[in-house]
């Protein structure tokens, strides 16, 4: 019997059938357990309610070592379970003050879960991130905009006084020309992967994120729901936008499959919980 300090973790919600066979363990090498109501199934973990009370866990997630190894085992329960099946994501931290709270969130959420859950069943999430390289791209930059090319053109045939202030002005226009650039790339990759998913969500991109360090800025990061027979008809096509843009100012980074963070998530975005 739990004792009266325990709280549930919530990592999802799957449908009541699903198996619980070779469940991995959840947040703090805890027992993941399915609570069944109706339909539809919670999967979680008692967690000791003086640890995770709601001060701790402030503290705690201003902490990357506390909060990195309960995010991967938060992770790892809703991978398994979508490699599994259906099942709909709740964010870290999903807590309810024990099985009344939860049925009784499982009970006003029923047709909201049953419908999020259909979704869950037509695919699964993908990721791609595009970055620009702006060492590559600048070196074919004349060949991908027809304004850098122009004024390579004129400042070649130039006399060397107006070549130089050609030059000055060609290097000026480079910047903010292969910004425009990668803008549209990405949003010709979307628009030609668009045919091959059930849909598309892009997160907003920060100006200055960077991979590794690197001089790599993000152009793209976007999720992709494709359906369990189309995944080879959307590779096929991404590989071939790799190999006309890799190695020319342009990576790519295609992840997946992931439980659907992005596509069954409701209005707000998160599900109220009451410890």
């Amino acid at each position: 019997m739990a004792e009266s300090t325990d709280i549930w973790y919530l990592y999802g919600v799957v449908p009541a059938t699903f198996e619980m066979a070779h469940a991995p363990e959840g947040v703090d090498d805890l027992a993941v357990e399915r609570c069944v109501d109706g339909s539809v199934a919670a999967l979680f973990s008692r967690l000791d309610g003086e640890r995770y009370a709601p001060a701790a866990i402030e503290r705690g997630t201003e902490d990357v070592e506390w909060l990195a190894p309960r995010a991967v085992a938060h992770d790892r329960v809703l991978t398994w379970a979508s490699d599994k099946g259906a099942v709909v994501p709740l964010p870290i931290f999903s807590l309810f003050s024990g099985e009344a709270a939860a049925r009784a969130m499982l009970r006003e959420r029923r047709d909201q879960l049953d419908a999020a859950l259909r979704r869950a069943a037509t695919g699964r999430e993908y990721a791609l991130r595009i970055y620009r390289i702006d060492s590559e791209l600048g070196a074919v930059a004349t060949e991908l905009s027809p304004k850098l090319a122009q004024l390579q053109e004129a400042a070649s045939a130039a006399n060397p006084g107006q070549r130089y202030l050609l030059e000055r002005k060609l290097d000026a226009e480079r910047k903010s020309e292969l910004h425009l650039i990668g803008a549209r790339i990405a949003r010709d990759v979307v628009d030609t992967l668009r045919p091959y998913a059930i849909e598309i969500v892009e997160s907003r991109v920060a100006t200055r994120t960077q991979r590794g360090g690197s001089d790599a800025a993000l152009i793209l990061d976007a999720a992709f729901l494709i359906e369990s027979g189309g995944l080879l008809r959307f590779q096929r096509e991404l590989t071939d936008i790799v190999a006309r843009h890799n190695s020319r100012g342009f990576r790519f980074d295609f992840t997946g499959p992931w439980p659907l963070y992005h596509f069954v998530r409701d209005d707000e975005g998160h599900v109220a919980d009451d410890a």
